[in-house]
C-alpha cells in the first residue's frame, strides 16, 4: 500500500469513526440528546480525533526517519570499497542508487550499485507494508478506545475544542518559527558577508560590481559592493509605481464604493481586479515591447536623451499591476465605514463629496494605509518587470529615463547558477535581503503609528 493510498484509507476510517461516535453517544443516552453533555456531533469528532491524530503523528514520524534508516541499511549492504568512503562520496553513491531505482541509469552500471538498488526497493516495500499495518492498527485501536470512553457525562465538546485550540496554536507557531528561521538564516549569512566586506562600504558605497573570482583558477576583479545604486533604483521605480497606483487605485475605490450604481460596480470591480491575476512576465513583455519604446520615442521627440530600458517604463507598468492592491482593499474598508457616520454628516448639511473627504476617508484610513503598504511591498519585491524593462545596470541616477536595477533583481542575479557560499559575491544577496527586510519593517512601524494616530479620533 502506497503512502497516498494509506492516507486516503485513514481519512475514510476517520469518517467512519465520526459516524460511529455519533451513533454510540445516542445509544448510550438511550436516544435522548438532552441526557448528553454535548451534541452527538462532538462525540463523533472526539472518536474521529482519537482515530486519526495518533495515526497521523505516526505517519509523520515514520516519514521523517524512513529515509535515513533505509539509506543506512543500504550503505551497510554495500561492499567494503564502496562503504569506506567520505560522507560526500557516499551521498553520490546513494544518488546513483536512486537513479537506478528510478530507471535513469540501467546500463553500464556497477553490479554492486544494481544490487543495492534492489535492496533499496525491497526495504521501501517492507517499510510501506509495516507503516500501513502499524498505522491502521493504531487508528482502529484509537477509535475503539475512544468509543469505549463515550458516556453521557463525557465533556466531548470541551475536549474537541481543546484539540482544535491546540491545532490553531500549532499553526501559529509554525508561521512564527518559519519567520524567525528566515530572518536568522539571512542574518547569519549577512554577518559572514560583513566579515568580508565592510558594512560602511556596502551601505554607503556608490559602485556595485560584485563579479569576482570564486576559485583560484578563475580570473576576476576584486569586486565592488556599494549598494547605494541598488537602493536608489529600487526607490525610484517604486516611487513611480506608487505615483501611478495610489491615485488611480484610491479614486477608483472611492468611485466604486460611493458613486457607482450596483450594475457598474458589479462589472467594474471584477474587471479591475483582473489586473492582479495577470502574470508578471506578461507585464514584463508589455513593458519591454510596448511601453519602453514608447517612452524612448516620446523622450527623443522632446529632445531628451532616453535609454532603451528605463526606470520610467518599468515604474509605469508596475504601477498598473499594483492598482488592484490599492483599489480592492481601499474599497473594502470604505464600504466597512458605518452608514451612521455618513448619515450624521448629511444631517449636518455636508455634501456627498464633503462627507467622503472629511468623514469616510479618515474613518477608512487604517485600511487604506494597509492597502498602500501592501502595494509598496509588492512594488519593492517585483523582479520580472524590472529585468525586462529597466535592465540590470547598477547606475546611480535619479533620471527616470535611464536604465537602473533594483535590490530584488540583483538578489536573483547573484543566486542564479552554481554558487560558492564562501564568496562575497554570493553572500551579498543575503545582505541585500536583510536591508530589504529592515526597510519593510520600518515602513510597517511608520504605518502603525499613522493608523494609531488617526484611529483614535473614531474610537
Amino acid at each position: 500500500m502506497t503512502k497516498s493510498t494509506l492516507f486516503f484509507v485513514l481519512v475514510l476510517l476517520c469518517l467512519a469513526a465520526y459516524r460511529f461516535g455519533r451513533r454510540r453517544s445516542l445509544a448510550v443516552a438511550s436516544g435522548r440528546i438532552r441526557n448528553l453533555h454535548s451534541l452527538p456531533g462532538y462525540y463523533g469528532f472526539f472518536v474521529a480525533l482519537w482515530c486519526g491524530v495518533p495515526a497521523l503523528i505516526l505517519l509523520v514520524c515514520w516519514l521523517m526517519f524512513e529515509g535515513p534508516v533505509i539509506n543506512h541499511l543500504v550503505i551497510s549492504s554495500l561492499p567494503d570499497e564502496l562503504r569506506d568512503q567520505s560522507p560526500e562520496q557516499l551521498g553520490l553513491v546513494i544518488n546513483d542508487i536512486r537513479n537506478v531505482v528510478g530507471g535513469k541509469e540501467t546500463s553500464a552500471t556497477n553490479p554492486a550499485i544494481q544490487a543495492a538498488a534492489a535492496e533499496y526497493l525491497r526495504l521501501h516495500s517492507l517499510s510501506d507494508a509495516l507503516l500501513a499495518a502499524v498505522a491502521l492498527s493504531v487508528s482502529v485501536i484509537g477509535g475503539v478506545v475512544a468509543g469505549q470512553r463515550i458516556q453521557p457525562s463525557l465533556r466531548a465538546r470541551n475536549k474537541v475544542e481543546g484539540a482544535l485550540m491546540f491545532f490553531l496554536i500549532a499553526c501559529s507557531l509554525v508561521a512564527i518559527f518559519t519567520t524567525v528561521g528566515i530572518v536568522l538564516s539571512v542574518l547569519f549569512e549577512s554577518i559572514r558577508f560583513f566579515g568580508l566586506v565592510p558594512i560602511t562600504e556596502f551601505l554607503f558605497g556608490t559602485d556595485w560590481s560584485p563579479q569576482m573570482a570564486i576559485r583560484a583558477d578563475q580570473v576576476g576583479s576584486s569586486g565592488a559592493f556599494g549598494a547605494v545604486p541598488l537602493f536608489t533604483g529600487t526607490l525610484l521605480i517604486s516611487a513611480i509605481a506608487m505615483a501611478v497606483a495610489v491615485p488611480i487605485g484610491l479614486l477608483s475605490a472611492i468611485y466604486l464604493a460611493e458613486y457607482a450604481t450596483p450594475r457598474i460596480r458589479a462589472v467594474g470591480k471584477p474587471l479591475l481586479e483582473v489586473l492582479a491575476g495577470v502574470p508578471t512576465v506578461v507585464y514584463g513583455f508589455f513593458a519591454a515591447l510596448t511601453v519602453a519604446p514608447f517612452v524612448r520615442d516620446v523622450a527623443q521627440s522632446l529632445g531628451l536623451e532616453a535609454s532603451s530600458e528605463s526606470a520610467l517604463a518599468a515604474g509605469l507598468v508596475m504601477g498598473v499591476m499594483i492598482i488592484p492592491f490599492v483599489s480592492s482593499l481601499s474599497d473594502d474598508f470604505i464600504n466597512a465605514v458605518p452608514q451612521s457616520l455618513r448619515d450624521g454628516a448629511y444631517a449636518l448639511g455636508a455634501t456627498q463629496s464633503e462627507t467622503i473627504r472629511n468623514v469616510v476617508i479618515p474613518a477608512a484610513l487604517p485600511g487604506i494605509v494597509g492597502g498602500i503598504l501592501l502595494a509598496v511591498s509588492r512594488a519593492i519585491g517585483e523582479t520580472m518587470i524590472v529585468v525586462m524593462a529597466a535592465g540590470l545596470a547598477a547606475n546611480l541616477t535619479g533620471n527616470p529615463l535611464q536604465a537602473v536595477t533594483t535590490v530584488t533583481t540583483q538578489i536573483v542575479t547573484l543566486l542564479v547558477g552554481d554558487q560558492e557560499f564562501d564568496s562575497p559575491k554570493t553572500l551579498a544577496a543575503f545582505a541585500l535581503g536583510l536591508v530589504l527586510f529592515l526597510a519593510t519593517l520600518a515602513l510597517n512601524i511608520i504605518a502603525m503609528h499613522i493608523v494609531r494616530k488617526y484611529r483614535e479620533q473614531y474610537e
